[in-house]
């Protein structure tokens, strides 16, 4: 079994890149960020046009990274689902943002896919070492791929809450959506298991027999 956790909002606290953006960038990233929200643009498109908008030097955003807040509830869910499952940390957020907090709170180490940042005098850059031009999402890091080439035969079960976790969803075994998922899941009549924290995400799994469950043994909602 393999478990997808996106990070923004769902393994942190609340969007990483959206909080930057409010602290480092004028007010115009928002309307960028409709664009997208809007379906005018890609994910690529409006993740490159807001960082640029980012101005703060490397230890203003390294102080940033230090002060993202994680679910602390994750721990207890990665202690018990790690002696049967892998996780991997998805995101289409920022790779170095991820793995500052996630040292910083003292997580375990797990793998992350994500887009690369990079600093750049007064602020930041990406590039896109997942993205994938088949991506029906238009995002940076295609989930689905990553999912595909890590998980094999096995179960993927997907824990996400938002736009970047839309075409996975369609495809994993199993889906745990919060946010604007759950909206999606329900118009895309996609089986779902809704959540708030991995506090829910680790009693459900309990549940479960010691077998892969499929999707409807799994509780979800037909």
């Amino acid at each position: 079994m393999l478990f997808v956790v996106d990070f923004d909002g769902t393994l942190s606290v609340r969007d990483t890149v959206d909080a930057m953006l409010e602290r480092f960038a004028g007010p115009e990233w928002a309307a960028v960020e409709q664009e997208w929200l809007d379906g005018h643009i890609t994910a690529v498109q409006c993740m490159q046009k807001q960082l640029r908008m980012v101005k703060a030097d490397h230890v203003a955003l390294e102080s940033f990274f230090r002060g993202i807040q994680l679910d602390a509830s994750f721990l207890p869910f990665y202690k018990h689902v790690t002696q049967f499952a892998q996780v991997a940390v998805v995101s289409d957020g920022l790779d170095h943002a991820i793995k500052v907090a996630l040292k910083n709170a003292d997580f375990p180490d797990m793998p992350v896919y994500a887009n690369k940042l990079h600093f750049v005098p007064d602020g930041i850059d990406i590039s896109w070492p997942h993205k994938n031009p088949q991506c029906s999402g238009g995002n940076g890091v295609c989930k689905c791929a990553v999912a595909s080439s890590l998980a094999g035969d096995r179960t993927v079960v997907l824990i996400g809450d938002g736009k970047s976790d839309a075409c996975l969803a369609k495809d994993a075994d199993i889906v745990f959506a919060k946010g604007s998922l759950i909206k999606y899941c329900e118009n895309n009549d996609i089986p779902h298991i809704k959540f708030q924290t991995f506090a829910d995400v680790l009693a459900k799994v309990k549940t479960w027999p010691q077998e892969a469950p499929q999707r409807r043994e799994a509780g979800l909602r037909a």
